[in-house]
């Protein structure tokens, strides 16, 4: 692999754990249902592996 390629991916992967760790402040201040669900799935487009037990578990 060049080491272009592999600067892209580590940032792609760092970007992508930063976002995540926004949207998981955001579920723990969202006040209704309707929010955190409209939360979750900003995640499951950003991780598309990560389960919503998951998720709610790694926010606690």
């Amino acid at each position: 692999m060049s080491r272009r390629l592999v600067d892209r991916e580590l940032r792609k992967r760092r970007l992508r754990r930063e976002k995540l760790r926004k949207l998981r402040e955001k579920f723990k201040v969202a006040k209704n249902e309707e929010e955190k669900k409209q939360i979750f799935e900003k995640v499951s487009k950003i991780a598309p592996s990560v389960k919503i037990e998951e998720f709610i578990a790694s926010v606690k």
